[in-house]
């Protein structure tokens, strides 16, 4: 799921992927314990989502 998320990105300094979402430590550890079954952060990052749904 997190492979798809607009938040998703990669980070040079750590080398590797994080989530960029903006939240805090009570979110981040809400999000944690509902084991990643839906995450209210999830942003498609699909680009063309839009164009193809108008199509």
């Amino acid at each position: 799921m997190c492979e798809e998320c607009a938040y998703y990105l990669y980070d040079e300094e750590y080398e590797e992927y994080v989530c960029d979402a903006d939240m805090d430590e009570d979110d981040y550890g809400a999000l944690m314990r509902a084991g990643f079954r839906s995450c209210p952060y999830f942003r498609n990052g699909d680009e063309y989502l839009v164009v193809r749904h108008q199509l």
